[in-house]
């Protein structure tokens, strides 16, 4: 099938057989994480959101005795994207923890922050992150994003 990329639609969706990809977006703070939702909405994904690491393992069925999780829904996720900066636990604390599961260290994970420390950048794409984008996200960096998903698809 011959696949346009005038279309409107993203190709990626109809990959997935018209199915949304699903993110989870993980962000303490409020408007950057409707940012996030909205700019990801656009660009024909499903979306998550979560307001902490603690909540985010929740809903992806790694807190240790929680029932409350995506994939008792059976829904998948099929990106998670963290800001590095969150009380009680950071994004890179996240990350290794999604990193060590077996049932989700294939899902790529993408840090957001709004400090450009390079050692910062190097930790988290050395311990597994997919890509590390500088805050506030934008459209361009959505469009890098879904790229990615499409590329991590198996």
């Amino acid at each position: 099938m011959a696949s346009s990329s005038s279309s409107s639609s993203p190709n990626w969706v109809m990959e997935n057989n018209g199915v949304m990809p699903h993110v989870l977006a993980v962000d303490d703070n409020l408007i950057d994480r409707k940012l996030v939702e909205k700019l990801l909405k656009n660009s024909s994904c499903k979306v998550t959101t979560a307001e902490n690491g603690p909540r985010a393992l929740e809903l992806l069925g790694l807190a240790s005795d929680e029932e409350n999780t995506l994939k008792g829904t059976g829904s998948k996720v099929n990106m998670i994207i963290t800001d590095y900066c969150m009380p009680g636990m950071t994004g890179y604390e996240l990350l290794k923890k999604i990193k060590k599961s077996s049932i989700m260290k294939e899902v790529p994970v993408v840090i957001m922050s709004s400090e450009n420390i390079p050692t910062r950048v190097n930790k988290c794409l050395e311990e597994g992150a997919q890509m590390f984008i500088q805050k506030p996200l934008k459209q361009s960096d959505v469009k890098k994003l879904t790229c990615q998903l499409m590329n991590c698809r198996g």
